[in-house]
């Protein structure tokens, strides 16, 4: 009798957890940098969010790996089923479809959501974030445009970089589409590659392909694309399962220890590790087992992640958790949110704490100008009023974004395949293989 199926919804759970977390990590990173620390000032007692594990939960660096694990899993799921069944000319097909739609299911929806925060933009929604006491969103919030002719040319230009040079002043949160959608078609080339392989030599190829990006210092996108992929893999390989399903052991003792031992590796704090013994040791010890140049937090997130989902990959008990429809729920608006999160916290949120007024410039005798002093934040009060109706406003817009712009990006994309690839019925049947036999 064969293995029982494993459940994958538990993946659109995760992505729906990755989103959120990637929204606490920029609330965070916009009015209270100090939890990137592991400890406030040298020699104090560190705050609660500021311990290891619970740490992650707002340094939020994990996210972007998360999506990009999630990635190279839902990439690889289709292909390799059709490859395992014995049908690798289906698997060609479904290759070649999701990489002709994802470009334009990418890029659709995100250059609506650059062009409206653009247009917002030239209206001065951001103006009160360029004057706040806080330089991630001075950084992140981006100046009006005085001439109608500059904007229109600044937009074009970063509809552009943002798929060139991974670069987007209208949401700086961009930067990781790119990366997202050159690992997607990695994982598509090499199942096409290794289609033909059995399937513990395309697992070990799997492996292969993270250690290489291990070493390649590559640890938010290249290593997560390929760990994806082989747990997707490992997920479809029947002996594993009925091997998982024959024992308890492994979610009950191996599960947990892998995902405590995960968080505590994507713990690591970005600044001042030195400042904690346990942060400390950890950065000594990173420099003997990571690559030389690598980025430690990031490499330490990395590292993590896969420990933790090894973790979830044990446990049926975790997995049902992340398959809960509530996480579902998340999962299906995380690429909306992640598209208008950043530009409702550098205007709506920022509004609700520093209000709507742009401190008045400095007019010295000599006739020169300076900008006012910078706004500082409210009290903690208004602070907790205002979060929770943010996220259910957040939320609200995310929805009706899923609910109609990415149908009519959908739609858009299957005229797009439709008038591109039309061909008589029956086509498909009567082509050669793809690939020799």
């Amino acid at each position: 009798m064969s293995a029982r199926q494993e459940n994958v919804k538990w993946v659109d759970g995760l992505r729906g957890l990755a989103s959120v977390l990637v929204v606490i990590t920029h609330i965070c990173r916009a009015f209270d940098e100090e939890l990137f620390r592991p400890t406030s000032e040298e020699g104090a007692k560190p705050r609660i969010l500021q311990l290891p594990i619970l740490r992650v939960l707002v340094q939020g660096r994990i996210g972007v790996s998360i999506f990009s694990l999630v990635t190279g899993y839902v990439c690889a799921l289709k292909p390799i089923r059709l490859t395992r069944a014995g049908t690798p000319d289906a698997a060609f097909t479904a290759i070649a479809k999701s990489a002709f739609r994802r470009v334009p299911r990418l890029i659709l929806p995100t250059t609506i959501a650059t062009t409206i925060i653009w247009f917002f933009c030239q209206f001065g929604v951001f103006e009160v974030g360029n004057r706040i006491n806080g330089w991630w969103v001075n950084y992140t919030s981006p100046n009006m445009t005085p001439y109608f002719g500059d904007a229109i040319k600044s937009l074009l230009i970063n509809l552009i970089t943002t798929w060139t040079r991974n670069w987007n002043i209208y949401d700086n949160n961009q930067w990781t589409l790119l990366p997202l959608l050159k690992g997607s078609m990695l994982v598509y080339m090499m199942l096409i590659a290794t289609a033909y392989a059995k399937p513990r030599y395309r697992m070990m190829i799997e492996l292969a392909l993270f250690v290489y990006y291990y070493v390649s210092n590559d640890s938010a996108f290249g290593m997560q694309f390929f760990f994806g992929a082989f747990l997707s893999d490992l997920s479809q390989h029947e002996a594993h399962i009925a091997w998982c399903q024959a024992r308890k052991w492994p979610s009950r003792f191996l599960a947990p220890v892998f995902i405590m031992f995960g968080l505590l590796l994507a713990s690591y704090p970005e600044d001042r590790p030195e400042w904690m013994g346990w942060s400390t040791m950890m950065g000594k010890t990173s420099e003997y087992i990571f690559p030389e140049g690598n980025e430690t937090p990031r490499f330490y997130t990395g590292v993590g992640l896969v420990f933790i989902s090894l973790g979830i990959h044990f446990s049926p008990g975790v997995k049902n958790i992340l398959s809960s429809k509530y996480l579902l729920w998340f999962g299906k608006n995380s690429f909306a949110v992640y598209l208008l999160h950043g530009a409702l916290l550098r205007s709506v949120l920022v509004w609700m704490y520093y209000g709507f007024s742009t401190p008045a410039d400095i007019i010295f005798e000599d006739g020169h100008v300076e900008p006012g002093p910078n706004l500082n934040i409210c009290g903690r009060v208004r602070f907790w009023f205002w979060l929770p109706i943010w996220f259910c406003m957040l939320y609200s817009i995310a929805n009706l974004w899923t609910k109609y712009v990415d149908p009519w990006c959908a739609r858009v994309t299957e005229s797009l395949v439709k008038y591109v690839t039309d061909r008589p019925q029956g086509a498909v049947e009567q082509e050669k293989p793809l690939l020799p036999q």
